[in-house]
């Protein structure tokens, strides 16, 4: 018994240890606390999309590394620009409470002040606006709208007089954003066409990314639900969550599964070995269940997005290089 209790009171403090962030030592205005701030974890959800969208180009014979260099850009500056106004937003708005039990945010410590935030907010979304406006040379001009929705769809998920996110149309925006107008139009500058396949590449990746949301919502469904906020994990439970980013793997999956009918076997069916890790952490998230542990799965799903679309990217050009056999 004396040993069980050993070993429980081993594991707590090991847990205790891993809810401390690295993130006490950070002075304010450092480029540390900058590098924080972006939250590099989520930059995957940006740059996986465009390899996705760039294989694509690959297997239709037309890619194009400049526009495909500055699609890469501006989807990493949108989404840095957009994890601004969120830590900005919420510190406003008074979500990043003691008991936040995600990564700490940037204003709410003290980091970075509300009023740099905004400028750095600002210079961002000026730099990304470098990249992106030029891919109207390539695209046309409808790749100038396609950047400004990005804008508004970065502002309105979190700030704004009806804040999307928080009411429920995160998982929307993100498959729309993240995946189809992402995919898509990484491959429509490069091919001045949209076809089936960047269709289905595009929900494929969306929900793929989704799980990084579903993560982040799983953990903090009590304190959305106390704060009013109503993400679909706050809506019907945490049981429900769990499913939910099981079935998220799947139908990414299944979306790709659905390009075999169109000329892309592998494509199909490489991003079938994603389910292992996807499985893999769902049991560990299911686990952990509560607390600041589940921050580790942030990681995993990361990681996992990672895993899928280079799969997906592989199975493309492997599909390139047997219609050049």
């Amino acid at each position: 018994m004396k040993i069980k209790e050993t070993r429980r009171a081993s594991k707590a403090r090991k847990a205790r240890k891993a809810e401390v962030p690295a993130e006490n030592d950070v002075r304010t205005d450092s480029l540390y606390a900058w590098v924080l701030a972006a939250r590099p974890k989520t930059l995957s959800a940006a740059l996986s999309p465009v390899a996705v969208g760039c294989a694509l180009a690959v297997w239709a014979g037309c890619f194009k590394p400049v526009p495909a260099l500055l699609c890469a850009i501006f989807a990493v500056l949108m989404q840095i620009a957009s994890n601004f106004i969120n830590d900005y937003s919420d510190f406003e708005k008074g979500r990043d409470g003691e008991d936040r039990l995600g990564p700490r945010r940037a204003c709410a410590q003290g980091w970075i002040s509300p009023k740099k935030m905004k400028v750095g907010v600002v210079l961002t979304i000026i730099l990304a606006l470098c990249a992106g406006l030029p891919l109207a040379y390539f695209g046309g001009e409808n790749m100038l709208s396609v950047a400004m929705l990005c804008l508004i769809g970065a502002y309105a998920y979190s700030a704004g007089p009806y804040p999307l996110g928080p009411k429920g149309f995160g998982d929307v925006l993100v498959v729309v954003f993240f995946g189809i107008i992402a995919v898509g139009f990484t491959f429509f500058v490069q091919s001045n066409v949209w076809t089936p396949q960047a269709t289905l590449c595009g929900l494929a990746v969306g929900f793929c990314i989704d799980l990084l949301l579903t993560v982040n919502n799983y953990r903090d469904c009590e304190q959305d639900r106390a704060s009013g906020k109503k993400t679909l994990v706050a809506r019907f439970g945490k049981d429900f969550g769990l499913r939910f980013y099981l079935g998220l793997g799947g139908f990414a999956v299944m979306f790709a599964v659905m390009l075999i009918p169109h000329g892309l076997k592998w494509a199909g069916l490489l991003p079938a070995l994603f389910l292992v890790p996807h499985f893999m952490t769902w049991m560990k998230i299911g686990s952990i269940r509560e607390g600041r542990a589940l921050n580790a799965c942030l990681g995993d799903t990361s990681r996992n997005i990672v895993v899928f679309s280079a799969l997906l990217s592989l199975g493309l050009i492997m599909d390139a290089a047997a219609k050049l056999n």
